[in-house]
């Protein structure tokens, strides 16, 4: 009798023993846009393929309305890291915003204003009067606008009116009936309002084309305190990146079931993965460590967001300079590359 209850409690220890090992963090990212798109890819791919848990972490993405959220969700400890694009960080580190991006995940600019294809603007002095979309007012559409703006001799505040056109289908619907003139949003977004009918032409982009745009954020105190968390996201997101830059088809049906709420209604299987797919080499080419001229996956390039902090101090987006050093660290770049690059190309390319 003795030996059977020693026997059961010994079990019961060690099942409890043994919940520890298996247990996930939840890891909450601000996902700067309302809609989680196939701009997501790398997060599902991870998720499914298992390399968080392989790290001790659960990734929960929570969708907020821009990339100034985000940062301000960061800034009030309601998310420990976001994907923002670097200029609210820029405007809010002066202000007291005590974080860094410590993962550039897209390293080529993602923005550009762009108008319909047969539109008589060719470039973007021919806005004058006229109303540029954003997804949202607490875009960085609204910041990166207002900076071309002014490098093509306009007012901002006077010469055009900056309103909210949504995302996908609502942008172009409204381009479709003239309620906006032209898009100041993004890369995957202008896949997104071309698979929705309406074709596009993105203005000259050469001012802003070398420059950084989004990259995992988190506090200066986060990173220290929870530097596994952080290094355990990038290097999923990483290698999950490499993935949808390989098979950009599977890492679309891995999406799908991962975030059941991304699959096109209305649309047939292979017009909805076709489309998706689209929006996925969309934003490749920004994912691409050549744009940036790095060499590991997440590398910030501090002499490119320097570049970029000038090109805003010139144009009035910043009040006050700074230095690159205060938005950026690449203090985890070693430790989230431990892993094999060609390895996870290949494991794409033989993913059935």
């Amino acid at each position: 009798m003795m030996r059977t209850l020693a026997l059961v409690l010994g079990v019961v220890l060690a099942a409890g023993l043994a919940e520890p090992a298996h247990a996930q963090t939840r890891v909450r990212v601000g996902w700067c846009a309302r809609t989680v798109s196939a701009a997501a890819t790398p997060f599902a791919v991870a998720t499914k393929l298992g390399w968080f848990k392989q790290d001790g972490i659960e990734v929960e993405l929570v969708s907020l309305p821009g990339s100034t959220d985000c940062v301000k969700t960061v800034a009030t400890k309601e998310v420990a890291f976001a994907l923002p694009s670097v200029e609210p960080l820029a405007i809010g580190r002066p202000q007291g915003i005590r974080g860094k991006i410590f993962y550039t995940a897209y390293q080529g600019n993602i923005y550009g204003i762009a108008v319909p294809v047969d539109s008589p603007a060719h470039k973007v002095a021919d806005l004058k009067g006229k109303n540029i979309g954003v997804i949202s007012m607490s875009s960085a559409g609204v910041i990166v606008a207002r900076a071309l703006v002014a490098t093509a001799g306009l007012d901002p505040n006077r010469d055009v009116n900056i309103v909210v056109a949504g995302e996908g289908a609502q942008t172009a619907a409204m381009l479709r009936n003239k309620s906006v003139d032209a898009l100041s949003q993004f890369d995957t977004q202008y896949a997104m309002v071309e698979n929705a009918g309406m074709r596009l032409r993105v203005l000259d982009t050469k001012d802003i084309d070398r420059f950084p745009s989004n990259g995992f954020l988190a506090l200066e105190e986060t990173l220290r305190t929870r530097r596994a968390e952080a290094v355990a996201l990038a290097r999923g997101y990483a290698k999950g990146t490499i993935f949808a830059v390989h098979n950009p088809e599977a890492a679309v049906r891995i999406l799908y079931e991962v975030f059941p709420q991304t699959k096109p209604t209305g649309k047939d299987d292979a017009t909805a993965i076709r489309d998706d797919v689209r929006v996925v080499q969309a934003r490749a080419a920004n994912w691409r460590l050549e744009k940036a001229g790095v060499k590991r996956w997440g590398e910030n390039s501090e002499a490119n967001y320097a570049a970029y902090v000038e090109f805003m101090l010139k144009w009035g987006i910043l009040k006050e300079k700074v230095p690159a050093a205060d938005l950026v660290t690449n203090e985890l770049i070693g430790e989230i590359n431990t892993f094999d690059p060609a390895k996870i190309a290949a494991e794409a390319k033989a993913y059935k």
